[in-house]
């Protein structure tokens, strides 16, 4: 699993990978302390660690919200913390003109689930030669995600991972089909589960996306019990005063405890 990412380490745990990082790049000094937190922690867990972080938020609510310091600037801090910490990097990407850019720069380009069908986005990061994690739309069933995968190969790229981040239940909430994970297990690719977005409240008044992060062990929990291969967790140090999507991450402190707890789950299904 994942032998395609050349920098990935601790594979041979039989551990779940993890993908995580802060939502947005807000700048170098706090992406960097964040890297460091988390790579002590996975490197002592002995779990397989890929750095996320967004170089660009292009889908935010409010006009005002925060986008980014700069797409060249983020992503020469996602391209620093690959280079100095040896660890695969992961960023979303929106349009198709944006993936040969970003690819110069990080490991996996990730497809933001509101663009999980748009077709000549798939093909142009697919023909980037990178990992390309496609998030699954809210709006799609797990089987539909097929589709998906099949542009990705027939562009000539088998490097794919599905993530699921829930499904839209009414206008302000989200909730997880676990029963989605195998199925999309079952198209040859690794299957993570999104356990911060998938607590996201969407569409509130206030134009400001509200979440339930007290519930992200449980998300995760369930995830492992039911064979994810992998999970995606927004971490930061003051997720209070975060940038972008403060009210769904996990506080970086409560980072270990949880993956402690996971690994046993995992290790109990084995």
């Amino acid at each position: 699993m994942l032998n395609y990412l050349d920098k990935i380490k601790n594979t041979e745990s039989g551990n779940f990978f993890l993908m995580a990082g802060p939502c947005a790049i807000e700048g170098e000094d706090i992406a960097m302390r964040i890297a460091e937190k988390i790579i002590s922690i996975t490197d002592k867990l002995q779990i397989p660690y890929i750095f996320k972080g967004s170089y660009r938020k292009a889908n935010r609510s409010k006009g005002s919200s925060f986008t980014g310091i700069g797409d060249e600037k983020a992503l020469r801090i996602l391209e620093r913390i690959g280079r100095e910490f040896g660890v695969p990097t992961v960023t979303d990407i929106h349009e198709s003109d944006e993936a040969a850019m970003a690819a110069a720069y990080v490991d996996v380009l990730q497809i933001p689930a509101f663009l999980c069908r748009q077709t000549d986005l798939l093909i142009a990061a697919a023909q980037t030669g990178k990992v390309v994690n496609v998030k699954k739309g809210q709006f799609l069933s797990a089987g539909s995600m097929k589709f998906a995968v099949e542009k990705i190969k027939e562009a000539g790229n088998d490097k794919v991972i599905l993530t699921d981040r829930g499904n839209t239940f009414g206008y302000q909430d989200l909730i997880v089909d676990y029963r989605g994970l195998p199925e999309m297990q079952s198209f040859g690719v690794p299957v993570v589960m999104d356990c911060t977005h998938s607590l996201q409240q969407p569409n509130q008044s206030s134009g400001v996306t509200g979440g339930k992060p007290e519930l992200i062990s449980t998300i995760a929990k369930a995830a492992i019990a039911v064979g994810a291969d992998g999970l995606f967790i927004e971490t930061h140090p003051d997720p209070a005063n975060a940038k972008s999507d403060g009210a769904n991450m996990l506080h970086l402190d409560l980072l270990e405890e949880t993956l402690v707890k996971l690994i046993r789950i995992r290790q109990a299904i084995l």
